[in-house]
């Protein structure tokens, strides 16, 4: 099933017909069992004719022939329940909730003992039957993250629809991203391109500099690692609107994972990497480069970071000329720097002259 279209009903199908195929193993005397690809580092593969992370071959089975694993689709089953009930009566709750309502149902065994424990029966639901999360009318906790720039959407809310503009129906803060970004239309935009922004610091100073107006640019706030509805957002905003897209982060190897999972997606949500993955997006800094041009504020690398590197050099997602150049550069000079160490030339410097020079060099100006 398409994520990009599932309706409610469609959902709601999918969940029922899971639970009827252990209705059916029952009936047949089988064992009830439900099959999974095995989540673990080893078994992700990196596409490179779709430029994402994919599940690979090796799969493993809840089953009922254990006191566990007949636990876990007890647990499954109890979740299946209470996801069509919230479809039927068009609900719609957090991961946190669902963790708290657990502990209402009348039987103890299929209670969570953790959120990390409801939050993977979730994400093993998605797997199974091709539905999102989102499908099922679950959300997160909010991320926070927002956009400001030139673009006119009409969101579905539960009071109706409304249009907003990103620029003029808002305040400094922008227009917080929904859980749902699929329920946005974009109705006009006069943005030449997307910028991605990691820290809510840097994302504040491109606002107030006016870089927003002046370069027609759509700036997201990534708010750290990416939320799944920043990354959906992300995608839509290049695939249907034509915008190219930049990352702008910290230069240290945790952020270069950030923009990776933007890109390529990431390891833990390699099932929906085609639905969230921009592999489109290119990187603008902060560069080890720029460190050394600009003679930026640093911080020594630490053990953790040049283990984090070393790793990046083997991950066929920085396997390019540039990676492979900068990251070397980092490992020798043996330092990283933040977004906001451009201030040390000045608040302007960053608008005025380091991201007109880079996206210059990049062909997006």
């Amino acid at each position: 099933m398409s994520t990009e279209d599932t309706t409610d009903a469609e959902a709601r199908e999918t969940l029922i017909d899971l639970a009827a195929e252990f209705y059916d193993q029952f009936a047949a005397g089988e064992i009830p069992r439900m099959d999974l690809p095995t989540r673990t580092k080893s078994n992700i593969e990196y596409d490179p004719e779709k430029k994402v992370w994919v599940y690979g071959d090796r799969t493993s089975t809840r089953s009922a022939n254990s006191v566990s694993g007949a636990r876990k689709l007890l647990k499954a089953s109890f979740t299946i329940d209470f996801l069509a009930n919230q479809l039927d009566e068009d609900r719609s709750s957090t991961l946190r909730e669902l963790y708290y309502l657990s502990e209402s149902w009348n039987n103890e065994e299929a209670q969570f003992n953790s959120q990390d424990e409801s939050n993977n029966l979730v994400e093993d639901l998605e797997i199974v039957t091709g539905a999102t999360r989102e499908d099922f009318h679950m959300r997160p906790e909010e991320s926070g993250a927002k956009v400001m720039g030139p673009l006119l959407i009409r969101e579905q809310t539960n009071r109706g629809d409304r249009d907003i503009h990103c620029q003029k129906d808002v305040g400094q803060g922008g227009y917080q991203i929904p859980n749902d970004t699929d329920t946005i239309e974009f109705l006009d935009n006069d943005a030449d391109f997307v910028m991605c922004v990691e820290t809510g610091g840097m994302r504040d100073r491109l606002v107030e500099n006016g870089f927003d107006d002046e370069y027609n640019c759509l700036v997201v706030h990534l708010g750290g690692q990416p939320a799944r509805a920043t990354r959906r957002l992300t995608k839509r905003l290049h695939d249907e609107l034509d915008l190219p897209v930049v990352v702008f982060c910290d230069g240290d190897p945790w952020s270069y994972r950030i923009y990776g999972s933007v890109a390529y997606g990431s390891i833990k949500s390699a099932h929906l990497s085609e639905h969230l993955a921009t592999p489109e997006a290119d990187y603008v800094g902060i560069r080890p480069q720029d460190i050394v041009d600009y003679d930026l504020p640093t911080d020594p690398l630490a053990d953790s970071d040049i283990n984090a590197l070393e790793s990046e050099l083997e991950d066929p997602r920085f396997q390019t000329e540039f990676w492979e150049e900068q990251i070397e550069l980092q490992l020798d000079i043996g330092k990283k720097a933040e977004q906001q160490a451009l201030a040390s030339r000045g608040l302007d410097f960053v608008t005025d002259t380091y991201l007109p020079e880079r996206l210059n060099e990049m062909g997006i100006l």
